[in-house]
């Protein structure tokens, strides 16, 4: 394959506001719950990429002739893998395409055939199109693929603040999870999060580390232990998500059983391992830890190689952890831990409380 823009290349990312902005020029889009899927074209090479950088040709196979009939002869666009059944986009069904074994993707993509929607395009022929503003692009974007049919979709587009905030609202029940907002003037930035997202609740992916078995014993279990890279890189601990029925806590114990072979060998949190008290020089707790709220309960905790991660629900953050106790959304195998940093969090600014607090 030889492109002005060859695989692999990280896709232009987002950071999360909590509403929609009014100011400046934007062009707004629904945000899609799918798979990020980067699509490379030349001549009769097709290449799917997903967010990490991987191929994902073997886990859709329904979508290569599509695109390969469909899309300019040589060209690099940007989009989303969706399944979408009765009326509303279906992630688990979605993730179930990830399997190791061949026969079972072919199964699901005829049973339950994926789409693809296409938000951006970034070279077409010789011209690499990722220094064009956006407006330049989308405009691109809707005459090269004029003639698209399922299950290749151009995602909608308005630049009416009015309509965004209707979607925003009625979009919803369809399982989409909010609004993009991107610059009318901006580049395509790899890697870089310079569109805004607005989403209906605070969600967050985090790397699992550790786990708690349940009060009952160790055959169930109580909660997994949430991580997130911060600046320096290094894996802060940052709660807990539970809550789960008993059914499941019986389940995690033998899902969770390869991840705990060898999991103390260059573990983040060794040298937390064996000790169950808090820093008595205060800084970041630990995940075995004692707080005023312990109340005494046991909180020595099982490591787990830090390989899995979840997406969670949280209501708000204090300092650099979770309030309350988060609350499992759903396991996220298109995303690397290293994904999983501070910088995706709602953060609210330090002026803004200062304003609430003046006297």
């Amino acid at each position: 394959m030889y492109l002005p823009v060859n695989p692999p290349i990280l896709p232009m990312l987002a950071k999360r506001v909590s509403e929609l902005p009014s100011a400046g020029k934007w062009i707004f889009e629904p945000k899609w719950d799918g798979f990020r899927a980067l699509v490379f074209r030349d001549g009769d090479e097709i290449e799917i990429q997903s967010r990490d950088a991987k191929s994902l040709n073997r886990y859709f196979p329904e979508l290569l002739e599509v695109l390969r009939t469909q899309l300019p002869l040589r060209c690099a666009f940007d989009g989303e893998i969706v399944v979408a059944r009765d009326g509303a986009l279906d992630f688990d069904a979605l993730q179930l395409r990830i399997h190791p074994a061949a026969s079972r993707v072919k199964l699901l993509s005829q049973e339950i055939p994926a789409s693809i929607v296409l938000f951006d395009v970034l070279c077409e022929g010789d011209t690499d199109l990722r220094g064009m503003p956006f407006q330049e692009r989308r405009l691109k974007l809707e005459s090269l693929l004029s003639s698209a049919i399922p299950p290749v979709h151009i995602t909608p587009a308005t630049n009416d603040l009015t309509v965004a905030a209707d979607w925003f609202r009625r979009f919803e029940g369809a399982g989409l999870d909010g609004v993009m907002a991107k610059p009318v003037a901006g580049n395509y930035e790899p890697n870089k999060r310079v569109m805004l997202k607005v989403k209906h609740e605070r969600d967050c992916d985090c790397v699992v580390a550790g786990f708690r078995w349940h009060k009952k014993g160790d055959t169930a279990v109580g909660s997994l232990l949430l991580g997130l890279f911060d600046s320096s890189r290094a894996l802060q601990h940052v709660g807990v998500c539970a809550s789960f029925t008993d059914k499941v806590r019986l389940e995690l114990v033998e899902f969770l059983a390869p991840y705990r072979q060898d999991a103390l060998v260059d573990h983040p949190w060794q040298h937390w391992a064996e000790h169950a008290a808090a820093d008595s020089e205060g800084g970041q707790r630990k995940p075995g830890a004692q707080s005023r709220w312990s109340q005494g309960k046991d909180m020595s905790w099982e490591p787990l190689r830090p390989e899995l991660v979840v997406q969670v629900a949280y209501d708000h953050m204090q300092g650099s952890r979770f309030r309350h106790t988060a609350q499992f959304r759903r396991w996220r195998t298109d995303k690397l831990p290293s994904d999983c940093t501070y910088a995706q969090l709602e953060v609210v600014p330090a002026q803004e409380l200062a304003e609430i607090f003046v006297k």
